[in-house]
């Protein structure tokens, strides 16, 4: 369903964004597959990956702080995330969400996945909204970096009934390392990633604890051998501390969103998080 509403997003934008009647012509070119007439791309040289103006991006709910902190246009840090800049931008994400998020589903089921999945491209909203001022942001990267980080606490807080464990957190910590290497690339927003991640993180202590190993059974188990208790111990007290790091920093980082503080202010190197400039690009804010 998510990537079904994904698409179909897109595909509205496109209609508005309606390129043969904003022809820029004469900055950028004409505009790419024309047969599709209204839903046809920008010009490449002005959106490589085949989408619609940056105009567009902004009027439909895109990442912007001054929109959110000055215009009190707090929805687009939740819109944002249905946005993408193109079809190769949209095909990526949702290739990589399928991929994710589909194993995810048969095991935990869509409300818990979806709210993950939300509640992370929130999460990577916030952060991206603290650092970043300059640009516009849009795409589900945040999203799905949270589904990724729920993979890992779930991991975790079911360690004991998993086998080959070490193999598994070898993989998926690979993964993740890489994914967030990309991110110091310029023009990639791993704030958002950054900020997915985390809350995904956490939320997969809260939303992702399966049963201890014979919960499920215990109806056909002798009276002695049962078990008492759903979940374990650790995994409650992971549960709480998850949850109250995740509130507490929502509240934080709204509060300093909302009141115009830059996170740069405040942390003088973690620019260097988003991308590391070298000879052969330079970074901005």
């Amino acid at each position: 369903m998510i990537v079904v509403a994904n698409v179909a997003v897109f595909v509205v934008v496109m209609g508005i964004n309606n390129c043969p009647a904003h022809d820029s012509t004469d900055r950028f070119g004409s505009c790419v597959a024309p047969f599709l007439h209204r839903f046809s791309f920008q010009p490449l040289r002005e959106n490589p990956l085949f989408g619609p103006a940056s105009s567009t991006l902004e009027k439909m709910g895109a990442l912007k702080w001054d929109k959110v902190v000055h215009h009190h246009q707090g929805w687009r840090l939740v819109t944002c995330v249905w946005l993408h800049a193109g079809v190769v931008h949209l095909l990526a994400n949702m290739l990589s969400l399928v991929f994710i998020g589909v194993r995810l589903e048969q095991q935990f089921g869509f409300i818990r996945i979806g709210a993950v999945y939300l509640i992370s491209g929130l999460g990577g909203s916030v952060l991206s909204s603290l650092f970043i001022r300059n640009s516009i942001s849009v795409g589900a990267s945040g999203a799905l970096f949270g589904l990724l980080g729920a993979m890992l606490s779930e991991l975790f807080t079911n360690w004991t009934i998993y086998t080959n464990k070490a193999a598994a957190l070898f993989t998926l910590l690979v993964i993740i390392v890489i994914n967030l290497a990309v991110g110091i690339l310029p023009h990639v927003d791993n704030f958002a990633h950054l900020g997915g991640f985390l809350t995904g993180f956490l939320l997969g202590f809260v939303l992702l604890m399966r049963p201890q190993f014979g919960w499920i059974e215990r109806r056909n188990l002798p009276p002695a051998s049962q078990v008492k208790s759903k979940h374990k111990a650790y995994q409650y007290v992971l549960c709480v501390i998850a949850l109250l790091l995740l509130i507490v920093g929502f509240i934080v980082g709204l509060v300093m969103l909302f009141r115009g503080e830059s996170g740069n202010d405040h942390c003088h190197w973690c620019h260097y998080l988003s991308c590391v400039p070298t000879s052969r690009w330079s970074c901005g804010n």
